[in-house]
Protein backbone atom coordinates (compact mmCIF):
# COMPACT_ATOMS: atom_id res chain seq x y z
CA UNK A 1 0.00 0.00 0.00
CA UNK A 2 2.84 2.22 0.58
CA UNK A 3 4.41 1.83 -2.18
CA UNK A 4 1.73 2.22 -4.15
CA UNK A 5 0.88 5.40 -2.64
CA UNK A 6 4.43 6.54 -3.17
CA UNK A 7 4.71 5.44 -6.72
CA UNK A 8 1.33 7.71 -7.26
CA UNK A 9 3.87 10.74 -5.70
CA UNK A 10 6.67 10.22 -7.83
CA UNK A 11 4.26 10.13 -10.86
CA UNK A 12 2.47 13.58 -9.63
CA UNK A 13 5.36 15.16 -8.21
CA UNK A 14 5.27 17.63 -10.82
CA UNK A 15 1.16 18.06 -9.60
CA UNK A 16 -0.76 19.81 -6.98
CA UNK A 17 -3.65 18.49 -4.76
CA UNK A 18 -6.18 17.11 -6.77
CA UNK A 19 -9.85 17.33 -5.70
CA UNK A 20 -11.29 14.13 -3.88
CA UNK A 21 -13.34 11.26 -6.46
CA UNK A 22 -16.33 12.88 -5.18
CA UNK A 23 -15.40 16.42 -6.50
CA UNK A 24 -15.15 19.27 -4.82
CA UNK A 25 -17.35 19.96 -1.73
CA UNK A 26 -17.71 23.01 0.74
CA UNK A 27 -16.95 22.61 5.05
CA UNK A 28 -17.93 25.14 7.07
CA UNK A 29 -18.61 27.82 4.92
CA UNK A 30 -18.12 31.43 6.12
CA UNK A 31 -17.42 34.25 4.75
CA UNK A 32 -13.80 33.92 4.10
CA UNK A 33 -15.04 31.44 1.32
CA UNK A 34 -15.19 28.13 3.53
CA UNK A 35 -12.82 25.34 3.18
CA UNK A 36 -12.72 22.95 0.21
CA UNK A 37 -11.82 19.21 -0.93
CA UNK A 38 -8.50 18.69 -2.35
CA UNK A 39 -5.35 16.44 -2.69
CA UNK A 40 -2.26 17.73 -2.07
CA UNK A 41 1.56 15.51 -3.31
CA UNK A 42 4.82 16.90 -3.37
CA UNK A 43 7.81 17.95 -5.16
CA UNK A 44 11.32 19.37 -5.22
CA UNK A 45 13.29 17.27 -2.48
CA UNK A 46 13.57 17.91 0.99
CA UNK A 47 15.22 21.42 0.31
CA UNK A 48 12.91 22.30 -2.07
CA UNK A 49 15.40 23.17 -4.34
CA UNK A 50 13.66 21.68 -7.06
CA UNK A 51 10.91 23.74 -6.95
CA UNK A 52 12.54 27.38 -8.17
CA UNK A 53 11.59 28.47 -11.37
CA UNK A 54 8.20 27.62 -12.30
CA UNK A 55 5.21 28.47 -14.41
CA UNK A 56 4.68 32.13 -11.78
CA UNK A 57 7.70 33.02 -13.14
CA UNK A 58 9.38 34.54 -9.84
CA UNK A 59 12.74 32.49 -10.31
CA UNK A 60 15.06 32.00 -7.10
CA UNK A 61 12.23 31.34 -4.70
CA UNK A 62 14.57 31.71 -1.25
CA UNK A 63 16.23 34.91 -2.74
CA UNK A 64 12.50 36.36 -3.59
CA UNK A 65 11.51 35.42 -0.11
CA UNK A 66 8.79 32.62 -0.57
CA UNK A 67 11.09 29.74 0.72
CA UNK A 68 9.89 26.38 0.70
CA UNK A 69 6.14 27.12 1.74
CA UNK A 70 5.13 26.61 -1.61
CA UNK A 71 2.86 24.78 -4.05
CA UNK A 72 2.28 24.32 -7.43
CA UNK A 73 -1.15 24.25 -8.41
CA UNK A 74 -3.65 22.21 -10.97
CA UNK A 75 -5.36 23.83 -14.20
CA UNK A 76 -8.63 23.88 -11.79
CA UNK A 77 -6.76 26.77 -9.52
CA UNK A 78 -4.12 27.94 -11.65
CA UNK A 79 -6.21 29.93 -13.63
CA UNK A 80 -4.11 30.35 -16.69
CA UNK A 81 -1.33 32.28 -13.84
CA UNK A 82 -3.43 34.72 -12.60
CA UNK A 83 -3.73 32.73 -9.02
CA UNK A 84 0.17 32.97 -9.06
CA UNK A 85 1.07 34.37 -5.70
CA UNK A 86 -2.15 33.55 -3.70
CA UNK A 87 -2.23 32.29 -0.18
CA UNK A 88 -4.06 28.85 1.00
CA UNK A 89 -4.58 27.16 4.35
CA UNK A 90 -4.37 23.49 4.18
CA UNK A 91 -4.92 20.68 7.16
CA UNK A 92 -4.96 17.44 6.30
CA UNK A 93 -8.06 15.68 6.21
CA UNK A 94 -7.88 13.08 9.27
CA UNK A 95 -11.34 12.09 9.02
CA UNK A 96 -10.68 10.78 5.24
CA UNK A 97 -7.36 9.49 6.31
CA UNK A 98 -6.22 9.20 9.79
CA UNK A 99 -3.40 6.94 8.90
CA UNK A 100 -0.93 9.57 7.11
CA UNK A 101 -1.82 12.58 8.24
CA UNK A 102 -0.18 14.76 10.94
CA UNK A 103 -3.11 15.84 14.04
CA UNK A 104 -3.41 19.49 14.78
CA UNK A 105 -1.42 21.08 12.46
CA UNK A 106 -2.04 23.50 9.02
CA UNK A 107 0.41 24.94 6.52
CA UNK A 108 0.03 28.06 4.47
CA UNK A 109 1.82 28.18 0.92
CA UNK A 110 1.95 30.56 -1.69
CA UNK A 111 1.18 29.68 -5.38
CA UNK A 112 4.45 29.42 -7.55
CA UNK A 113 4.14 27.43 -9.87
CA UNK A 114 1.63 25.32 -12.44
CA UNK A 115 1.39 21.25 -12.03
CA UNK A 116 -0.16 19.76 -15.95
CA UNK A 117 -2.44 17.72 -16.57
CA UNK A 118 -1.52 14.10 -17.35
CA UNK A 119 -4.23 12.91 -19.68
CA UNK A 120 -2.18 9.25 -20.02
CA UNK A 121 -2.94 8.51 -16.49
CA UNK A 122 -6.14 8.12 -14.65
CA UNK A 123 -7.37 11.38 -12.66
CA UNK A 124 -7.53 9.04 -9.72
CA UNK A 125 -4.45 7.35 -10.05
CA UNK A 126 -1.49 9.46 -11.08
CA UNK A 127 -3.02 11.77 -13.15
CA UNK A 128 -3.52 14.59 -10.30
CA UNK A 129 -3.58 17.37 -11.82
CA UNK A 130 -6.21 16.29 -14.63
CA UNK A 131 -9.22 18.63 -14.77
CA UNK A 132 -11.42 19.27 -12.88
CA UNK A 133 -9.50 18.45 -9.96
CA UNK A 134 -8.14 21.32 -7.95
CA UNK A 135 -4.64 20.10 -6.40
CA UNK A 136 -1.53 20.87 -4.76
CA UNK A 137 1.71 19.88 -6.03
CA UNK A 138 3.49 20.90 -2.42
CA UNK A 139 7.24 21.61 -1.86
CA UNK A 140 8.11 18.74 0.61
CA UNK A 141 8.91 20.33 3.48
CA UNK A 142 5.26 21.96 3.41
CA UNK A 143 3.95 18.75 2.43
CA UNK A 144 5.53 17.17 5.36
CA UNK A 145 4.39 19.64 8.20
CA UNK A 146 0.86 18.30 7.46
CA UNK A 147 1.36 14.91 6.03
CA UNK A 148 4.18 11.85 6.92
CA UNK A 149 6.32 11.17 3.98
CA UNK A 150 5.48 7.35 3.17
CA UNK A 151 1.60 8.63 2.46
CA UNK A 152 2.90 10.25 -0.62
CA UNK A 153 -0.82 11.99 -1.62
CA UNK A 154 -2.63 12.93 1.36
CA UNK A 155 -6.63 13.96 1.34
CA UNK A 156 -6.71 17.76 1.88
CA UNK A 157 -9.34 20.61 2.86
CA UNK A 158 -7.78 24.23 2.01
CA UNK A 159 -9.22 27.85 1.57
CA UNK A 160 -7.75 30.97 0.49
CA UNK A 161 -6.17 33.66 2.91
CA UNK A 162 -4.45 37.13 2.96
CA UNK A 163 -0.72 36.88 2.22
CA UNK A 164 1.37 38.33 4.63
CA UNK A 165 4.54 39.86 3.86
CA UNK A 166 7.23 42.05 5.03
CA UNK A 167 8.12 44.88 3.06
CA UNK A 168 6.77 46.49 -0.27
CA UNK A 169 5.62 45.00 -3.59
CA UNK A 170 8.29 44.58 -6.08
CA UNK A 171 8.68 45.29 -9.63
CA UNK A 172 11.17 43.72 -11.87
CA UNK A 173 11.28 45.15 -15.36
CA UNK A 174 12.35 42.76 -18.44
CA UNK A 175 11.80 42.65 -22.33
CA UNK A 176 13.44 45.38 -24.66
CA UNK A 177 12.29 48.46 -26.25
CA UNK A 178 8.94 48.79 -27.19
CA UNK A 179 8.06 45.71 -24.76
CA UNK A 180 7.99 46.04 -20.58
CA UNK A 181 7.89 42.73 -19.44
CA UNK A 182 7.22 43.50 -15.28
CA UNK A 183 6.92 40.74 -12.97
CA UNK A 184 5.22 41.63 -9.41
CA UNK A 185 6.32 39.52 -6.34
CA UNK A 186 6.10 40.11 -2.93
CA UNK A 187 2.04 40.88 -2.76
CA UNK A 188 0.47 40.99 -0.06
CA UNK A 189 -3.44 40.52 0.59
CA UNK A 190 -5.05 38.98 -2.22
CA UNK A 191 -1.49 38.23 -3.64
CA UNK A 192 -2.85 37.90 -6.83
CA UNK A 193 -3.27 40.41 -9.86
CA UNK A 194 -6.10 41.55 -11.50
CA UNK A 195 -5.29 44.33 -13.40
CA UNK A 196 -2.27 46.90 -13.59
CA UNK A 197 -1.79 50.38 -15.46
CA UNK A 198 1.70 52.05 -15.98
CA UNK A 199 2.85 55.68 -16.85
CA UNK A 200 6.32 56.71 -18.03
CA UNK A 201 7.19 60.19 -16.25
CA UNK A 202 6.81 61.71 -20.39
CA UNK A 203 3.43 61.27 -20.08
CA UNK A 204 0.10 62.01 -17.90
CA UNK A 205 -1.74 59.42 -19.10
CA UNK A 206 -2.00 55.70 -17.59
CA UNK A 207 -2.00 53.20 -20.50
CA UNK A 208 -3.32 49.38 -19.33
CA UNK A 209 -0.48 46.82 -19.29
CA UNK A 210 -1.68 43.16 -20.72
CA UNK A 211 -1.01 39.98 -18.70
CA UNK A 212 1.36 37.98 -20.34
CA UNK A 213 2.26 34.70 -18.21
CA UNK A 214 2.62 33.99 -14.87
CA UNK A 215 2.48 36.89 -12.43
CA UNK A 216 4.19 38.68 -15.36
CA UNK A 217 2.37 41.67 -17.46
CA UNK A 218 3.14 44.02 -20.19
CA UNK A 219 3.48 47.08 -22.01
CA UNK A 220 4.01 47.92 -25.59
CA UNK A 221 4.77 51.06 -25.28
CA UNK A 222 8.35 52.77 -25.73
CA UNK A 223 9.32 53.70 -22.73
CA UNK A 224 12.90 52.81 -22.41
CA UNK A 225 14.70 54.99 -19.78
CA UNK A 226 11.79 57.20 -18.46
CA UNK A 227 10.44 57.23 -14.96
CA UNK A 228 8.05 54.78 -14.30
CA UNK A 229 4.52 54.77 -11.83
CA UNK A 230 2.35 51.26 -11.55
CA UNK A 231 -1.07 51.27 -10.47
CA UNK A 232 -2.20 47.81 -9.56
CA UNK A 233 -5.47 46.31 -8.44
CA UNK A 234 -4.94 42.89 -7.07
CA UNK A 235 -8.32 40.10 -7.12
CA UNK A 236 -9.66 41.15 -3.89
CA UNK A 237 -10.42 45.15 -5.48
CA UNK A 238 -7.87 46.97 -3.70
CA UNK A 239 -5.76 49.64 -6.09
CA UNK A 240 -2.28 51.53 -5.08
CA UNK A 241 0.08 53.56 -7.16
CA UNK A 242 2.97 53.33 -6.96
CA UNK A 243 4.76 56.82 -8.41
CA UNK A 244 7.80 56.61 -9.55
CA UNK A 245 9.01 53.18 -8.00
CA UNK A 246 11.12 52.96 -11.18
CA UNK A 247 13.69 55.82 -11.38
CA UNK A 248 14.83 57.06 -14.55
CA UNK A 249 17.70 55.52 -16.68
CA UNK A 250 16.58 52.33 -15.14
CA UNK A 251 18.03 48.78 -17.06
CA UNK A 252 16.56 45.71 -18.42
CA UNK A 253 16.90 43.03 -15.46
CA UNK A 254 16.74 45.27 -12.31
CA UNK A 255 14.26 45.23 -9.82
CA UNK A 256 12.52 48.02 -7.80
CA UNK A 257 10.99 47.76 -3.95
CA UNK A 258 8.37 49.86 -3.63
CA UNK A 259 7.63 51.07 0.50
CA UNK A 260 3.88 50.22 0.06
CA UNK A 261 2.16 47.02 0.54
CA UNK A 262 -1.76 46.21 0.23
CA UNK A 263 -3.45 45.42 3.53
Amino acid sequence: MAGARMLAAAVGCALLVAAAAGGVSALEPNAGGGWLRAHATFYGGADASGTMGGACGYGNLYAQGYGTRTAALSTALFNDGLACGQCYKLVCDRKTDRTWCKPGVSVTITATNFCPPNWDLPSDNGGWCNLPRPHFDMAQPAWEKIGIYRGGIIPVIYQRVPCIKKGGVRFTINGHDYFQLVLLTNVGAAGSIKAMDVKGSKSTDWMAMAHNWGAQWHSLAYLTGQGLSFRVTITDGQTLVFPNVVRPGWRFGQTFASNLQFK
